[in-house]
């Protein structure tokens, strides 16, 4: 089974998340902060959907710092924000996707089976 970890201070946003994403067979955990997932260790996802705009250390932050971590660069992330720019913020960040709020659910979901085909696709299974 798939694992996404969305990291979102919106508790109902991660509600929302749970539920549609448990519902199509996918493992789901939150994290409310950028600092919990800075200082994870091991027990990775297969990718992550991440907020720009969170508490203490931001997504941005958060992601510059997965994808300079040796164990952690091939993991997928997809930023997602309510604000503008999220798309230079992702890039800067060296996110894999960016989607601005609000946004439809069906596409997220669009975009994380495409991260999960490209995966599968470059281990040559």
């Amino acid at each position: 089974m798939k694992k996404v970890l969305i990291v979102e201070d919106d508790l109902d946003i991660q509600d929302v998340f749970k539920i549609i994403f448990s519902s199509y067979g996918y493992q789901v955990e939150c994290l409310d902060n950028g600092k919990s997932l800075c200082e994870r260790k091991g027990n990775w996802p297969d990718v992550i959907i991440l907020d720009k705009q969170l508490p203490g250390v931001n997504g941005v932050e958060a992601c510059k710092m997965l994808k300079a971590n040796e164990a952690t660069s091939n993991i997928p992330v997809i930023m997602i924000s309510a604000t503008s720019g999220v798309d230079k913020a992702a890039a800067t960040a060296g996110a894999d996707d960016y989607l601005e709020k609000p946004f439809n659910m069906h596409v997220i979901l669009k975009k994380v089976a495409g991260l999960f085909k490209e995966q599968k696709q470059g281990l040559g299974n």
